[in-house]
């Protein structure tokens, strides 16, 4: 073939359609759901770019390495459009149809989103997604249309979980459970926080394999923090060995098909002294507090102010590092977030049934302070009709989390 006859796009079918994490009719409800958003805003066609939304309208969780990835939906079709690298794989993986566009000219991934949008004069777009680059990009070779920004109505639409949803993320929670057992059998004087990690990392992926066969292995992660290293949520494993007297944190982060699910505790290795046992026990209030308020009705906003209060009182509520939960679903530490349903001062989003949330209260005590350390506790709750569901079952607080004292 000619260099000047490659094609700029293609589509391939190798193999057949591979089992999505949830059914067609899932797919077709959450599809309809978006066709009913571009009825309402009058628009025509929708572009997705971001990984969340591509996965949770058509199954395809891609993995970018520098390139561009779309969705192209209309009230017919719903196509994902990938690099030729990836091969026939998000064909398989997409629960429609799907272009292959190649690299050996600049923009062919945008020539192929042209061909799927057809001219449409406005387009629906993730303003909280979509570069200011490819923004220009964009409007240059789709023809000039308006872009109209459709990330919150999806943001909106993601925050409430169908019952195959829940489904998963309950499976979720009680792998990150099996993920902490782990964690706590090895912890020891002298163990690394990387092998403590391994452990529980190994034990949540032998799960997800026997529990989900068909799903995609990638990015289940552990983060086993000791010592100094405790005071940020996410910082990262270390090679730190454990010694006498160290706060500890336990995080394990399952991942079943680009559905996150978390199970996060504070421990000791020793007995803990008056000051830090006083700061873990008035986080656990806190979580206790948190736990007892997640029920529908109540607002995002109402439940931080209560915590607060709470902390206040304790003269902590300086030492308090971040928001005291946030949703659940398709994501990850490196994509995704339903920013409106995250417990903070400045969100006043209304619980409804349907909804999943953490309760994660932490303290961050700095060094040279009695108790210092970061103290951090996270169950995760399924929002009913009456009240929630707590669907993390890892025992928290000093009763079962003091080793070897």
């Amino acid at each position: 073939m000619k260099p000047e006859n490659r094609p700029e796009f293609f589509t391939r079918h190798d193999g057949g359609k591979a089992k999505l994490p949830f059914s067609k009719a899932e797919y077709a409800l959450r599809l309809n759901g978006l066709r009913e958003i571009m009825a309402k805003r009058d628009i025509p066609v929708v572009l997705l770019t971001s990984m969340h939304n591509i996965a949770y309208y058509s199954g395809f969780l891609y993995c970018s390495f520098g390139r561009p990835y779309g969705c192209v939906v209309t009230q017919d079709a719903c196509t994902t459009v990938s690099a030729n690298i990836d091969a026939s794989q998000p064909w398989r993986r997409s629960v429609e149809d799907n272009v292959i566009y190649t690299d050996w000219k600049r923009n062919n991934f945008w020539r192929a989103v042209a061909d799927l949008t057809g001219g449409a004069k406005r387009i629906g777009i993730e303003g909280d997604h979509l570069t200011l680059a490819a923004r220009d990009i964009a409007f240059e070779m789709l023809g000039q249309p308006e872009l109209v920004d459709v990330a919150p109505d999806t943001m909106a639409a993601r925050m409430l979980k169908s019952d195959e949803e829940i489904a998963l993320i309950k499976g979720g929670a009680r792998t990150a459970d099996i993920g902490g057992a782990a964690i706590h059998a090895a912890i020891k004087e002298g163990a690394t926080e990387i092998e403590i990690a391994m452990a529980g990392r190994d034990a949540m992926e032998i799960e997800i394999a026997r529990a989900y066969p068909d799903a995609e292995y990638r990015d289940t992660w552990v983060w086993f923090q000791s010592g100094l290293n405790t005071d940020g949520a996410h910082n990262p494993v270390t090679n730190r060995a454990l010694q006498k007297g160290d706060i500890l944190s336990l995080n394990t982060f399952p991942m079943i098909s680009g559905y996150y699910t978390a199970l996060e505790r504070t421990l000791f290795l020793g007995e803990p002294d008056s000051a830090s046992m006083a700061a873990w026990e008035a986080n656990v209030a806190a979580h206790e507090l948190g736990l007892s308020l997640i029920k529908p009705g109540a607002t995002c906003s109402g439940i931080t102010a209560e915590i607060n209060r709470f902390f206040a009182a304790e003269n902590l509520l300086q030492y308090r590092s971040f928001g005291y939960g946030h949703s659940f679903g398709v994501l990850s530490h490196y994509y995704g977030r339903e920013a409106g349903l995250e417990l903070r001062e400045d969100i006043d989003t209304v619980l409804e049934p349907g909804m999943v949330v953490s309760i994660e209260p932490m303290l961050w005590i700095p060094q040279g302070q009695p108790g210092a350390g970061g103290y951090r506790e996270h169950d995760i709750l399924v929002v009913g009709e009456q009240g929630a569901e707590n669907i993390t079952g890892f025992a928290y607080g000093p009763g079962h989390n003091v080793i070897g004292a």
